[in-house]
């Protein structure tokens, strides 16, 4: 650990004028079967186990500045998604302000502006390497696991301790979570134990595409009772795989709230390796708050700025693949345009998809040239620029899970456009309504609802406060005692 009071150290701050290649190590050459070759300059492939690897590092003598560092504990932040990047950083800043050797890696798996670039200069962190992953899911996690594996490798090459944090149910979680595993450490799993529930549609007689549902307000209540909810859902996919499989690799669970961890002792992992501390996206979206002033959100879409509007935000796979389902949705969205209220629909990629696949793209692009009450919106870059405006909403009809949780920290009523949620704590709380995407008219109802509900706002805050925190005295707590990677015996004798 780091002695205390010496100045937070990043790869950002060290020899960031040296740009000297360093040569292969005695011991990468004994590994490399093929011939020898220097790293070569930044911006450009690496040579890396036999293999051309497309990491690009800050500097050309990343390993060897990691390895002039006294700290034999890396504290490795990973970001892969817009998500990652708005609850990662808070813990990313937390490490540096305490003095330890932190670094960020991107796995490149979202890389344009819109999700990746802007955040990262709104937040004014840069990653100190960037794997560049591409292609189809299979792709991305075979990299994810053999660039990364490659880059713990070699630090723990040059006697370093590899802390891995991941970050929720992404796809980058559960490979990268691997890759450090492989090496024989265990990751710091941010955002820990998330599991799907879904109410008990038998006991209410619905059947999918076969149901109607009247009485909103007796949803709403069977919603907020526990046992009215089950487990088993796949949805959604495939990030329920993906938090599983992160879980049995991690040896520190950071769970959000007490349900989640009552997942994970269900299913038998270490009751003194699993914490309670709430959800790091309350500091970024308390941060945020502070910065609204700054939001130029308003002055692109002046008819947001005095609230009432509700925010559709629709890129699940299963929703967005299943016409019957993106239908549903778009019929219901269209249903509240025609009859006045103001509608913000962020068009991400799967979105514009779906509408393309399913011929709505022409009917949409008219549906906002004719109607003032529609905002038809690409993603906005900025994280002030979500919060300013989603502060303002009526309600949030989303398929997205961070932001039920971001609902819940504004006190914004929150429409879940899915079967079931991997947050159903926030319905169970009263402030969020799961809207399954089969009927048109049925999810119209359930967001008038919420939008003429007040009492929906004024739901439990669930996610904590100065969570970044809470996290990183849990990691410090288990560094006392030893490592991450905790064996059988020690697990036992201790």
């Amino acid at each position: 650990m780091m002695e205390h009071g010496r100045p937070p150290v990043s790869f950002l701050d060290i020899r960031k004028s040296q740009r000297t290649i360093s040569p292969l190590s005695k011991a990468e050459k004994q590994r490399s079967s093929f011939s020898i070759f220097p790293w070569k300059a930044l911006g450009s492939s690496c040579y890396a186990s036999g293999a051309m690897q497309n990491i690009t590092y800050r500097t050309s003598r990343f390993f060897d500045d990691v390895a002039d560092q006294r700290d034999r504990h890396v504290h490795l932040i990973l970001i892969a998604t817009k998500p990652d990047i708005i609850k990662q950083v808070p813990l990313y800043r937390e490490l540096k302000k305490r003095g330890h050797l932190v670094l960020l890696g991107h796995t490149g798996q979202h890389y344009d502006e819109n999700l990746s670039g802007g955040m990262l200069k709104e937040f004014s962190v840069e990653p100190d390497f960037n794997l560049n992953v591409r292609g189809a899911m299979h792709e991305v996690v075979s990299q994810i696991i053999g660039r990364l594996g490659h880059v713990i490798s070699e630090l723990k090459a040059r006697g370093k301790i590899v802390i891995p944090y991941v970050h929720g149910d992404t796809t980058t979680a559960m490979a990268a979570s691997n890759a450090g595993f492989c090496h024989g450490f265990a990751s710091v799993h941010v955002e820990a134990g998330i599991r799907t529930l879904t109410p008990d549609y038998e006991k209410l007689k619905m059947k999918n595409g076969k149901w109607e549902l009247n009485d909103i307000g007796a949803w709403r209540d069977f919603q907020m009772q526990a046992q009215n909810w089950t487990r088993g859902s796949l949805e959604p996919y495939p990030e329920q795989f993906n938090t599983r499989c992160s879980e049995a690799a991690t040896g520190i669970h950071l769970a959000p709230v007490a349900l989640d961890r009552g997942f994970m002792l269900s299913e038998g992992f270490s009751e003194d390796r699993i914490f309670v501390v709430g959800n790091s996206v309350v500091d970024a979206t308390e941060e945020a708050m502070k910065d609204a002033k700054n939001a130029t959100v308003f002055n692109r879409h002046p008819q947001l700025k005095e609230g009432g509007f509700v925010r559709f935000c629709i890129h699940r796979r299963e929703n967005c693949a299943s016409e019957k389902r993106f239908r549903a949705i778009y019929d219901a969205m269209k249903a509240l345009i025609l009859s006045g209220r103001t509608v913000l629909l962020i068009e991400m990629f799967q979105t514009n998809a779906a509408f393309e696949r399913f011929g709505l793209k022409k009917e949409v692009e008219e549906l906002a040239r004719t109607h003032t009450n529609f905002v038809l919106s690409p993603v906005w870059s900025e994280y002030r620029d979500v919060i300013a405006a989603m502060s303002r909403a009526a309600v949030c009809a989303t398929d997205s899970g961070s932001m039920q949780e971001e609902m819940n920290a504004m006190g914004v009523p929150c429409v879940t456009l899915r079967f079931g949620s991997d947050r159903s704590e926030s319905a169970m709380a009263g402030g969020n309504l799961i809207a399954p995407p089969v009927s048109a008219e049925g999810i119209r109802k359930i967001i008038e609802f919420a939008w003429d509900h007040p009492e929906m706002r004024r739901s439990p805050k669930l996610y904590g406060s100065d969570v970044s925190r809470k996290c990183i005295d849990a990691v410090s707590r288990v560094l006392k005692e030893g490592e991450v990677f905790r064996t059988e015996e020690e697990r036992l004798v201790a």
